[in-house]
């Protein structure tokens, strides 16, 4: 695989891997150099762009301004557009030069992080001052231009200037970004354990991969040039770099991870999935990682039968027969450069997998860029949905058999109900996922929109002005098959721009709370990742600000997960543009923690697949008037990121646990477990009448600021 890789990225140029920008730069100053004056001055502007993409701040600052004065001296007069396009350029160039000489090489925990204070203002000012004089300079100009605005109030923070400085006219208030609740600080703390893997955007695993109890961490880069990494756990508050060990060197590439236990024995595998966004020039395979057991992986996709060349950067596990095997959708992207239609792999229980895409009803064809699974309306079948930014969203109803298509194989049919089931009106949509977020024992369904004309309509969003932006959409289950929008009422309909998300429960109440990577290509996007607490299934809390969660740059894919077997799950994050020269640093956000209670289940499927991926839990515990339940469903979590199996569940203020009931998805019987004391770990055995409590050894995060810096380093 890592020949078959490395042959696609010779056989293409980079007008085909639109996002290899330095390639592209010296592309484009050959024909600079082979051609007139003329040519120049048309070439000259691009060529500025793509040196920007490819992290020459400094080079592309100086291609802009000598076009300039190329420009005046042909006598050539700029129309206003291209005077705006020009100055907001070089207001980039200027804040990228802030964020290379600050944010990266003097990288601190405050940095990027907004709204921008303390540690994370700029030691060395002529990047944002820059910004900041060619920003006023437009909005002078266009004192409506919502981009620019937005840009002026990030450079005078990343000076320490904000608000007091900031003009009246063009500031944004402090009030438009407060958090809806004052939840603790999150700290990074993945330089101080030397994961801040420092790449472009890229995949994550949080998964105990050796069985020792403590969760290891595997991460991806999409570059064509980006190593595969992955992180021991070891126990003591330290992480080791195993990818040579593991057998993992110079395996590249990958926007997105998603793991599974296919081959049920015991060991979490990984799916990494490539050439997403790339159109023509994504036609690169994924690979499947079978995990050996000992810390090191073989990829087996071709024996697999996985081998396929589709652009791709979304997937789901799912035992969609409930034959004990998981099956693997693949949502791919297909455009007018090729014929990409989404995958349906069935798990034949040796090792193997058929494609049956066309055969089930699911092969669809769109630029999909989320899928989901999960049983929406309680039938004992995992569904489907499929989340496009050409079209409508998709939910798939899973119907189960309904005829015999070989000796011993039954065909298994998916029927589109979207329209039917009130979720059909969402377009450009992205990350999406189920889950249950008020604990009635229904599923509901979330995806956000991924469509701005630039910075400027986040902006608005903020300050409840009209913009087009695409909204985020939470519906309701209504336990009927059908869904109701309850966006507006929850608090979340909002232009978020998110590309990476995951879920879990902040502070331990026994709610689900959710976090948001956001941001695009486009260097001006530079927009606070986003972190909503659930208030008691009554409302979502934008909590942004208080917890530190804002990161500016931008975020991918995100994994919640107790790190260090405290009782309370901390939550990595995956950073980084897809511009071969916006690369920014990972992040681990250490959970404070609090008084609530918690309890850890590993579930282990028998007749269900091994790590009982859609087995429903229900933990009931004393409430405040009678029994309450706390739910949750196994799986690794959203659409971009993969969370591990292990279910980490907060009880709120309980102090004892009356129950734990355990549906099984393969058998449909449900098991009640008792004897269960809070703050422990648990595994429950399909079919095992008693639980088998876990030790857990927990260590102490280093959120000290005098804690030394560990930056993770090649």
């Amino acid at each position: 695989m890592i020949e078959r890789v490395q042959q696609v990225m010779l056989s293409t140029d980079s007008r085909s891997h639109f996002y290899m920008s330095g390639e592209s730069a010296l592309e484009l100053k050959a024909m600079m150099q082979a051609g007139s004056r003329l040519q120049a001055l048309d070439i000259k502007p691009l060529y500025a762009e793509y040196l920007l993409r490819a992290g020459d701040a400094e080079g592309a600052l100086k291609e802009f301004n000598d076009w300039e004065d190329m420009m005046h001296e042909s006598r050539i007069s700029l129309r206003e557009s291209d005077t705006h396009h020009l100055m907001i350029s070089k207001a980039i160039c200027y804040l990228r030069i802030g964020e290379q000489e600050n944010c990266l090489l003097n990288h601190t925990t405050d940095s990027c992080i907004f709204p921008i204070g303390g540690a994370g203002i700029h030691k060395l000012p002529r990047g944002s001052q820059g910004a900041i004089d060619e920003l006023m300079e437009i909005l002078y100009r266009a004192p409506n231009n919502m981009a620019a605005r937005w840009l002026l109030n990030v450079a005078y923070m990343t000076l320490g200037k904000y608000p007091d400085q900031v003009p009246s006219r063009w500031l944004i208030p402090p009030s438009a970004f407060a958090s809806d609740y004052d939840i603790w600080h999150f700290p990074d703390v993945a330089g101080k354990l030397g994961l801040d893997v420092d790449d472009l955007a890229g995949g994550v695993v949080l998964e105990d991969f050796d069985g020792d109890g403590f969760l290891d961490l595997m991460v991806s880069s999409c570059s064509l040039h980006g190593q595969l990494r992955v992180f021991r756990n070891n126990g003591d508050g330290s992480f080791t770099e195993r990818t040579v060990e593991a057998g993992l060197a110079g395996v590249v590439g990958g926007l997105n991870l998603i793991h599974a236990d296919y081959n049920n024995d015991g060991h979490p595998d990984v799916l990494v999935l490539r050439g997403g966004w790339e159109k023509a020039g994504g036609k690169i395979p994924n690979s499947l990682l079978r995990n050996n057991g000992n810390f090191t992986f073989t990829d087996v996709t071709e024996e697999a039968g996985l081998l396929s060349f589709h652009p791709t950067q979304t997937a789901v596990w799912f035992d969609f027969d409930g034959d004990g095997w998981l099956d693997l959708f693949i949502g791919n992207e297909n455009t007018d450069q090729g014929y990409d239609p989404c995958e349906l792999y069935r798990n034949n229980g040796d090792g193997t997998f058929t494609e049956c895409a066309a055969e089930c009803g699911v092969q669809v064809l769109g630029f999909v860029k989320g899928v989901a699974s999960g049983d929406y309306d309680n039938d004992g079948r995992p569904d489907l949905y499929i989340s496009r930014r050409d079209g409508p969203n998709l939910l798939f109803h899973n119907d189960g058999p309904v005829a015999a298509s070989g000796p011993g194989r039954v065909k298994w049919k998916f029927t589109e109900v979207s329209a039917a089931a009130k979720v059909a009106d969402t377009v450009y949509g992205f990350p999406c996922w189920f889950f249950d977020y008020d604990n009635d024992g229904w599923l509901d369904l979330m995806v956000t929109g991924y469509r701005i004309h630039d910075v400027g309509d986040v902006a608005a969003d903020y300050l409840g002005k009209p913009t087009d932006g695409a909204r985020a959409h939470l519906y309701h289950n209504n336990h009927d098959g059908t869904f109701t929008d309850v966006s507006q009422a929850m608090g979340v309909s909002k232009v978020l721009h998110a590309m990476g998300v995951n879920f879990g429960d902040l502070d331990n109440d026994g709610w689900l709370d959710f976090y948001l990577g956001t941001g695009d290509p486009q260097f001006d996007t530079l927009i606070p990742n986003r972190m909503f607490r659930n208030d008691a299934g009554q409302r979502f809390q934008d909590v942004t600000t208080a917890g530190g969660f804002g990161v500016l740059q931008k975020g991918h894919a995100i994994a919640f997960g107790d790190i260090n077997n405290d009782g309370f799950q901390d939550i990595y994050e995956v950073m980084g543009g897809a511009y071969s020269g916006d690369n920014y640093r990972n992040m681990l956000f250490a959970n404070p923690g609090n008084q609530n209670g918690w309890i850890k289940l590993l579930l282990e499927g028998v007749q269900s697949n091994r790590s009982a991926i859609g087995a429903r839990i229900t933990v009931v515990v004393p409430g405040e008037t009678g029994e309450r339940r706390i739910t949750s469903t196994v799986g690794s979590g959203a659409s971009f990121g993969s969370s591990s199996f292990r279910r980490e569940l907060g009880l709120g203020k309980a102090e004892r646990i009356l129950r734990v009931e355990v549906f099984w998805p393969t058998t449909g019987k449900s098991q009640t477990f008792t004897d269960l004391k809070i703050n422990h770990f648990y595994r429950l055995r399909e079919g095992d009448v008693t639980a088998i409590d876990l030790p857990l050894k927990s260590f102490v995060l280093p959120t000290s600021s005098t804690a030394p810096d560990r930056h993770h380093g090649w």
